[in-house]
């Protein structure tokens, strides 16, 4: 039997919104680390999206891995870490830690789940080429016969109208919709998946800029929001401003400059966004107000760059607080049951 290695996974190219011709299959998008997971031989491989290894920093996932039923299995699927029924993106994030003992402690307070969608091999058959319908059956009933509660299978629907209701009523733990066609099989490294985003606005006070790299031009802005002590937040920022419009913009971000900025958490404080320019940025009087776009919310921060939507004169500052921030929703039925299983199960066991 030929050893089996790293698949690079088939991949999604993004779109405005749901197909609306047959023959699709929708899942929810999870927001953890994509993962394909391997035993072959009593090995065990771990592999991210990228192909670097992602064993150490999971051990209790190569574990159950390794005592999968089978000398062969190969899965794809998502590392997620609940907390308290929700998935938690800084707990994952928390992992690729240097110290070993500080994985494996973590590794026992907050075990790992692996949400899979997609069967590739299974007792030395490759899965590739068959259909997508004939790879889930067969996950389907190997996950079932496995009966772990750290491995959980992904929903499926193939109504477009459940699909929408997962977009449109997301909980914090969905990133969006995942669109695949049910008769195409396994595309490694190809786009042939659809991806949907739900994408939000926020109305940002401008507390500071950094200018562009070796220009004397603005860069970026520098987004806050009020908290609950009314200090002012540096939450994200964007750099979606044209190019046509940066002249105009430096000269009034300037006349602003000598303000105190950010009052309450300020860019270059400790998170994983740092980075050696996060020091560089000009503090401004709170004035201008901007309304963004943007996907994900992490521990009170946008996760990505955000998208410059339209200025907002009409906007009071003081108006920029954190309760515009989407709110984790209930999630689905359905969707919560991936999570909250393996999260009660860990807690009636501590």
């Amino acid at each position: 039997m030929p050893k089996l290695t790293f698949v690079p996974p088939m991949e999604a190219k993004s779109v405005a919104d749901l197909p609306k011709d047959e023959g699709w299959q929708f899942e929810p998008k999870w927001d953890g680390f994509r993962c394909l997971a391997c035993k072959q031989a009593g090995q065990v491989d771990l592999w991210a999206k990228s192909g670097k290894p992602l064993g150490r920093y999971f051990p209790e996932m190569v574990e159950l891995v390794g005592a999968l039923p089978g000398d062969t299995v190969m899965l794809d699927g998502e590392l997620i870490v609940p907390i308290d029924g929700v998935a938690s993106f800084d707990a994952l994030q928390a992992r690729l830690h240097p110290a070993a003992s500080r994985v494996k402690k973590l590794a026992g307070e907050t075990p790992a789940l692996l949400v899979v969608f997609d069967l590739l091999d299974l007792d030395g058959e490759s899965w590739l080429d068959k259909p997508l319908r004939a790879r889930r059956a067969a996950l389907e009933r190997y996950v079932k016969d496995v009966g772990s509660d750290r491995l959980r299978l992904s929903p499926i629907t193939a109504d477009a109208a459940q699909a929408r209701h997962w977009l449109e009523g997301l909980s914090t733990e969905l990133d969006g919709v995942i669109a695949k066609r049910s008769d195409d099989p396994y595309a490694s490294s190809e786009r042939a998946m659809r991806k949907i985003k739900r994408i939000r606005s926020a109305d940002c006070v401008v507390g500071g800029f950094r200018y562009g790299t070796d220009s004397d031009q603005v860069g970026s802005l520098l987004l806050g929001l009020y908290d609950e002590q009314g200090k002012l937040d540096h939450v994200g920022f964007t750099s979606a401003i044209a190019a046509k419009d940066k002249p105009d913009l430096t000269r009034r971000l300037e006349a602003l400059k000598g303000g105190p900025g950010f009052t309450g958490k300020a860019p270059g404080g400790p998170s994983r966004w740092s980075t050696e320019r996060s020091a560089e940025w000009v503090p401004l009087r709170p004035e201008l107000v901007v309304e963004v776009l943007y996907d994900q919310v992490t521990s009170r921060r946008f996760r990505h760059g955000t998208r410059l939507h339209r200025w907002r004169p009409d906007k009071a500052p003081s108006q920029c607080t954190f309760d515009q921030m989407a709110q984790p929703a209930a999630p689905d039925q359905v969707i919560g049951a991936v999570l909250t299983k393996a999260a009660g199960r860990r807690q009636k066991t501590h």
